[in-house]
């Protein structure tokens, strides 16, 4: 049999917390048919941010990945409490990541390893996704990144 998730994701170290509440007026995730989207993840832990600025001007690269990390841990959250069993992911699509970047900031694709490579130990196989990484001004809250997910489930 193969390695759970829930097994890899004790390997790494990783608890998933429960899934944050919405902050405005959207639902957190939303499915449709075999298909689940999340909502944009903030880096939270514990309802603190812990990637907060321009990436570029506030924090650096290495603080930017640790930040998509704790994102990409956010999106299993949302994905658990949708599905009750990370067991029913049969694969993560694509993840669209936004970095909140000073104008001279060319490294989004570099931040936004830090959620794939989570993903993909996390999810194994079923974690190899496709994926866009996206500079912009500014992201709610001041968060550093902010990360939106796509799950084929069953």
């Amino acid at each position: 049999m193969s390695e759970t998730i829930e097994k890899r994701l004790s390997d790494l170290g990783v608890a998933i917390p429960a899934a944050a509440a919405p902050a405005a007026n959207y639902v957190p995730y939303c499915r449709t048919g075999n298909m689940l989207f999340t909502a944009g993840q903030l880096p939270l832990t514990d309802g603190k941010l812990q990637a907060i600025g321009l990436l570029g001007r506030d924090i650096d690269t290495a603080a930017g990945k640790e930040g998509a990390k704790f994102c990409a841990i956010n999106i299993l959250a949302q994905a658990k409490a949708a599905l009750g069993d990370l067991e029913k992911i049969r694969r993560l699509v694509k993840i669209t990541v936004f970095v909140a970047s000073a104008p001279d900031f060319l490294e989004q694709h570099l931040v936004a390893n830090g959620a794939s490579d989570f993903l993909v130990a996390a999810l194994g196989e079923r974690g190899k996704h496709a994926r866009s990484a996206v500079g912009t001004a500014s992201l709610p809250l001041n968060a550093a990144v902010e990360i939106e997910a796509i799950f084929e489930v069953e």
